[in-house]
């Protein structure tokens, strides 16, 4: 989600944090009696957000600040979360190989002290997860699997850190990756974020976009050797990577399955599996898709029941030329009818802002009008917001039009 380009998004947020205890007061008030239009009886409504870690998009607002105020600031996303009558947190605990609980398998992130591998004094998930449960929240342990570091200067990485083995990792448009195409590479990432599951109540493990990197023109993934040495039997290598994303699906599914079966696993793909002008079972739509760019076959995983929910990111507006809000989510309750794979709409909130260059981002009722059109579809059950930072904020008043409009009572998570 944060490859998204945007203006200020990367900002220090310690003034939105501040702002997390002002504004409209969202009270609780009373549960829910029904659910919306287009959704069965006994089925609660997910209203989450995302909370990005990496590059302190949204928490903690810098690195380097105390204990104290990285736990004020997390509980204050969390309060925020509750005046927007949400019911769920997706929590970045992994954001780029690293870890914001103490991991036996990976060092603890830069994004707490500064400096990769210093203990902050405090644990982190294990306070948000407590913390969370005590407002009424479902916390949903949000990991990137491929992500080593936002450079490629192994220097920067701690001495002990993984990502040095060889052979592990490519370098790609200016990043460093962990190389998918490796299986014990793949072992040692489930390894890394089915720690977490093992130590702390986690109501979910969450997956975002990134498997093989998004394209960069005029860069070569060079996973050559990977290639030559287990990709045979394949038809191409774009067969071989999607297997190994696959691969990777599966694996995790089957083993969180077996270790912790009420822990759900949910993936928030890019928004577009396929193109209808390439495959007639796409949607119409004519962007970057995940099946043939991203070598991600998101549909699949919905079919084969890998995942117990998905989490589209339909980042377009209503009536966009290229990608319509309103193509996307038919094609994506389509894609869940039967399976019993939970379907929850990724919204863009950090696109609402008064000066967008976009005329339908400025208008305040925008995503008010996505829940609107969503709920009449009753696979859609319910929506998450990127990112914690704007549900604080709200830049253009769009996240308190549509909890005025939508969210008139809390409900209770699932």
């Amino acid at each position: 989600m944060e490859r998204i380009g945007r203006r200020a998004l990367l900002a220090g947020a310690a003034a939105v944090i501040a702002a997390a205890t002002g504004g409209p007061a969202f009270a609780a008030g009373p549960r829910s009696s029904g659910p919306p239009p287009g959704r069965a009886a006994g089925t609660p409504e997910f209203r989450g957000m995302w909370i990005a870690t990496v590059s302190n998009v949204d928490w903690p607002s810098r690195s380097g600040l105390s204990a104290a105020t990285q736990r004020k600031e997390l509980l204050a996303l969390l309060d925020t979360a509750v005046r927007r009558r949400l019911n769920a947190v997706v929590l970045q605990v992994r954001p780029a190989a690293d870890a914001l609980w103490p991991s036996p398998f990976e060092p603890w992130s830069q994004w707490l002290t500064g400096e990769q591998g210093v203990d902050p004094g405090w644990d982190p998930l294990g306070t948000a997860v407590a913390e969370a449960h005590a407002r009424g929240l479902e916390l949903h342990a949000w990991f990137n699997p491929y992500r080593v570091a936002n450079h490629t200067d192994f220097d920067r990485l701690v001495p002990e850190h993984p990502a040095r083995q060889d052979g592990w990792t490519v370098e790609y448009g200016g990043k460093l990756y962990y190389n998918p195409g490796v299986p014990e590479v793949r072992r040692f990432v489930q390894d890394a974020m089915l720690d977490a599951v093992t130590r702390y109540p986690l109501d979910a493990v969450h997956w975002d976009d990134y498997f093989y990197p998004y394209p960069v023109d005029g860069e070569y993934f060079d996973d050559d050797a990977a290639y030559e040495e287990y990709g045979g039997g394949f038809s191409s290598r774009a067969a071989w990577r999607r297997n190994n994303t696959d691969t990777l699906v599966r694996e995790m599914s089957e083993r969180l399955r077996a270790l912790r079966p009420a822990v759900r696993f949910g993936i928030s793909p890019f928004g577009i599996w396929r193109n209808s002008d390439r495959d007639t079972a796409g949607s119409q739509t004519r962007g970057l898709s995940a099946y043939d760019d991203l070598y991600a076959d998101t549909r699949k995983w919905v079919r084969q029941r890998w995942i117990d929910y998905v989490v589209p990111q339909a980042y377009w507006h209503i009536g966009h030329p290229t990608a319509d809000y309103a193509a996307l989510v038919p094609w994506w309750a389509k894609t869940v009818a039967g399976t019993g794979v939970a379907l929850y709409v990724g919204e863009a909130l950090y696109r609402c802002e008064a000066d967008s260059p976009t005329a339908a981002w400025r208008d305040p009722a925008e995503l008010s009008r996505h829940v609107r059109f969503a709920r009449g579809y009753p696979e859609v059950r319910g929506h998450v917001y990127f990112s914690a930072k704007q549900v604080a904020a709200d830049p253009n008043g769009a996240m308190a039009r549509l909890v005025a409009d939508h969210y008139g009572s809390a409900v209770p998570p699932r």
